[in-house]
């Protein structure tokens, strides 16, 4: 193979000359106080950026005194009710000082992306002066995880609209996390990883184009998210044709004429299923 990483369709990665990483830390527990000290003290160990863990309730749109939530508040990931848990989340941790925040807000991530607003408004913070990273992604949930709340039509144009919104008026933030992650976790292999991962990207760029919102205006930022397991060059293979796919996609199908639009940006979380 003559193809240089950073040469299109980017197998050998989307970057000649790549970055330094982003250091960070999945967590989340109990309440936004009990979060917020953990965060705090990952940064002060040299974390750049985070991901939040959100409780089912949260995921799913339920306050904590909800009977629906029993014995589900603060147990996989931070509760989080109101933009005052928000306020408390983040206390002492100076945004723009942040390379990014992510988190699994799906079904929510309206909400999510509103709630991060305020808190920028009420600091006197630019948002595109921080790096948000909403996953965002509701129908790998109908398949995967479960914590959807509408139909999935509905679900669809609550992502979408998330998406419009942050390519007009955010267009620092991250709106779209494409995750087979989840997908391979839930019994898929590698091939079926992918392909369910790209036919969700596809549901949502498809209306993306039907609004009229240029491609090339969504797709420099998105991220996709996949699993690494035990077998190594397989996994290997699989980010390479993934990379290839998606440059041809974005090129042929949806015309798309930044480079960066053809860029897989790839974020790996090793596969829980293989410890």
């Amino acid at each position: 193979m003559t193809e240089l990483p950073g040469e299109f369709p980017y197998s050998r990665g989307i970057s000649a000359d790549p970055g330094v990483w982003t250091m960070g830390q999945y967590a989340g527990f109990g309440t936004a106080r009990e979060t917020n000290a953990r965060f705090r003290s990952l940064i002060d160990q040299g974390l750049t950026g985070f991901s939040v863990a959100l409780d089912l309730p949260t995921q799913m749109g339920l306050d904590s005194d909800n009977a629906l939530s029993r014995g589900e508040v603060g147990k996989v990931g931070v509760a989080i009710d109101s933009l005052a848990d928000i306020e408390i989340l983040m206390e002492g941790i100076p945004l723009e000082k942040i390379s990014q925040v992510r988190t699994t807000a799906n079904s929510i991530s309206y909400i999510w992306v509103a709630m991060f607003q305020a808190l920028a408004a009420k600091r006197g913070v630019n948002p595109n002066e921080f790096g948000m990273f909403v996953q965002n992604d509701v129908l790998k949930e109908y398949i995967a995880r479960g914590t959807q709340i509408f139909p999935a039509a509905t679900g669809l144009k609550l992502s979408v609209d998330v998406m419009e919104h942050i390519a007009r008026d955010i267009p620092r933030w991250v709106s779209l996390a494409m995750s087979g992650y989840h997908i391979r976790e839930s019994g898929s292999n590698a091939i079926q990883e992918i392909a369910f991962t790209f036919a969700n990207a596809r549901a949502y760029l498809d209306e993306c184009v039907r609004r009229g919102i240029s491609i090339d205006s969504v797709a420099p930022t998105l991220f996709t998210f996949l699993s690494s397991n035990m077998d190594f060059m397989p996994e290997i293979a699989k980010f390479r044709a993934a990379r290839r796919v998606w440059a041809k996609l974005m090129r042929d199908t949806y015309g798309a004429k930044d480079p960066r639009s053809e860029q897989l940006r790839i974020f790996v979380f090793t596969a829980g299923s293989s410890l």
